[in-house]
């Protein structure tokens, strides 16, 4: 098997949409996709995709999937607390495949953001990639609109949008941007080994704002409740959110009322070629 781009966690939000974004521009006989299930591979196998299975925590199976390609997306786990791990192991075995290059999805500012939670794994997996003696990239991406999004319909409900983030503002972008850029960096002229892409939205809101939004989207008044963050993570433990999701979801409010997911980088809207999908507009299809 010989194939120019792979995609880590195929199946899933981001990865299925890379795919969809190479394959504007490549040949489907190009493209993998690595999946951790057999059942996830039939939807790509129908577009005549090449499917690999194997999981982040299988040295063996990585490197047999990714013998004979040339470029590497990988990724991030979405298991907090496992995923620097996980990572090496997908950094191992892409050098012992063979690999050409590797592009990993991180998050904003890594090293320097005040968010506590999600950075570590990301800062340990940019330091394994510099130390693999890969040809790499780094894709810092910012917050996912969706994010913010799918809490839209319960705020609707209880009548209210509740947060931790005070008045910080969000440089968010829409998952399609960032799938969009990731596919722009796999398949265009490799950067120089180390490049680290800062990505973020080119307009910024906070939550008061997002909720007004709301509130004019829906004609119902959804105010906006800041909290502590550990009030505002016992209340999502409340609502049913594992807790570690929960804690996530309140440090990463809390990182950004110090400016954590805030950026005026348009490095993301240069990468795809047009503007950033506004998040007012990603707000009103999901409340569709």
């Amino acid at each position: 098997m010989v194939l120019k781009y792979l995609v880590t966690g195929a199946s899933g939000q981001l990865g299925a949409k890379v795919i969809e974004a190479l394959l504007k521009t490549e040949a489907p006989r190009q493209i993998g996709g690595l999946v951790r299930r057999d059942e996830a591979a039939a939807t790509l196998e129908a577009k005549g995709i090449e499917v690999q299975v194997a999981s982040y925590t299988d040295p063996e199976a990585l490197k047999a999937a990714f013998e004979g390609v040339e470029r590497l997306l990988l990724v991030s786990s979405s298991e907090v607390g496992q995923r620097a791990e996980q990572h090496r192991n997908v950094i191992s075995a892409a050098k012992a495949a063979g690999v050409n290059f590797v592009a990993y999805t991180s998050i904003l500012g890594a090293k320097t953001s005040p968010l506590t939670v999600l950075p570590g794994e990301h800062v340990a997996t940019e330091d394994a990639l510099a130390a693999s003696g890969l040809r790499y990239a780094v894709l810092r991406n910012g917050w996912y609109t969706e994010n913010y999004v799918m809490g839209a319909g319960a705020a609707v409900a209880h009548g209210a949008l509740i947060g931790a983030a005070g008045e910080g503002r969000i440089s968010s972008a829409s998952r399609q941007d960032y799938a969009e850029a990731a596919a722009a960096v796999l398949s265009g002229d490799l950067p120089e080994s180390g490049t680290v892409y800062e990505l973020a939205g080119d307009g910024s809101y906070n939550l008061t704002e997002f909720a007004a939004a709301i509130s004019d989207l829906t004609g119902k008044q959804v105010p906006y409740v800041d909290m502590s963050a550990d009030a505002y993570a016992a209340a999502l433990v409340g609502a049913g959110l594992p807790e570690p999701v929960a804690q996530m979801l309140a440090d990463s409010d809390r990182g950004a009322s110090e400016g954590g997911l805030f950026s005026e980088d348009r490095t993301l809207s240069r990468l795809i070629g047009r503007p950033t999908t506004p998040w007012r507009e990603t707000l009103k299809a999901g409340l569709a």
